[in-house]
């Protein structure tokens, strides 16, 4: 069978070198400070401006990573070569060798274990389980007919706004694809879960505008429509609730609004953030107030010297 010739397009962001941030002069954020921002400016400040903490590895993290990696594999051999090709993966010892290393990199940089064998062997068993499922299914969720695997982890540098040239948002798209049919693009974050997300979850409007920040950017580094791009979160899940009258699975997808309203939210949000927290390319060095809410218990900072919060 001839090989499919790849759209111009997808080999144009493929072949895309992304120019080097010079931490010299630019300082670059990520859409995990802003979401941190978000929830708590105290948070914030205290993690990037003060330095006082940094982010405690754990179990949930490693097998995160490790199970992104293993199903991005599964789809570059899948679109670059056959599903029969990606069936052939052991899937099981790839995600058991990156939960491996993932761990071991972690380890290395703390110095402590935190997690035990019988916890990770648990998740190893949760991230075997899921991918069964999906190769099972992979054609419900990634179909062929049109469609182009563009990338993995897809690197998105952009400066947010003009009035501060050295501030640079970066990122990395989990999953984008083509559909040359109809010249369109879609962005997909693989988000990991215990049992899936609810419809609280839905609503939370970080979540929410994660998908929405890639999509502009993305559309303003290559100069793509925005109505040309949709977006997804696939989410899959590490426990099953039983059901009688339902089949459950533990793959779940979800298109969260990313319409005119919510880009114009975004932009604001994002120079907002810059605009409170950079003088030119450094930190203002400015105390933030605590915002307290339902996620103060998972903060680093909760019931310390450093927070008067008491949620």
């Amino acid at each position: 069978m001839a090989k499919k010739k790849i759209p111009a397009i997808v080999k144009h962001i493929r072949a895309y070198q992304l120019p080097e941030i010079d931490y010299s002069y630019q300082k670059n954020i990520s859409f995990s400070q802003i979401s941190m921002y978000m929830q708590c400016p105290k948070q914030w400040e205290l993690m990037y401006i003060r330095k006082e903490s940094k982010r405690e590895p754990s179990i949930e993290m490693t097998f995160g990573t490790a199970l992104h990696e293993t199903l991005q594999h599964y789809l570059t051999v899948m679109y670059e070569q056959s599903g029969a090709a990606a069936d052939r993966i052991n899937t099981s010892e790839y995600l058991e060798e990156s939960i491996r290393n993932t761990y071991l990199d972690q380890y290395k940089t703390n110095k402590q274990h935190f997690s035990s064998p019988e916890q990770i062997r648990e998740y190893y068993n949760d991230g075997v389980e899921i991918i069964r499922e999906f190769a099972k299914n992979k054609t419900k969720y990634f179909s062929k007919r049109g469609w182009y695997l563009v990338g993995c982890e897809i690197p998105i540098t952009i400066t947010p706004h003009q009035s501060y040239p050295n501030i640079l948002f970066n990122g990395f798209i989990d999953v984008l694809m083509y559909h040359e049919p109809t010249e369109t693009f879609k962005i997909i974050d693989i988000k990991t879960s215990r049992q899936g997300w609810t419809a609280k979850h839905k609503k939370d409007p970080v979540k929410r505008l994660q998908l929405v920040f890639y999509k502009k950017f993305l559309a303003e580094q290559f100069s793509i429509p925005l109505d040309k791009i949709s977006v997804e979160f696939f989410i899959v899940k590490r426990k099953l609730w039983e059901s009688e009258e339902y089949v459950i699975r533990r793959i779940q997808t979800w298109s969260p609004p990313s319409g005119k309203v919510k880009l114009n939210e975004a932009t604001r949000i994002v120079k907002e953030f810059i605009e409170n927290c950079f003088e030119k390319n450094q930190y203002k060095d400015k105390e933030h107030p605590p915002i307290e809410n339902s996620n103060c218990k998972y903060c680093p900072f909760y019931k310390t010297f450093h927070c008067s919060a008491t949620f």
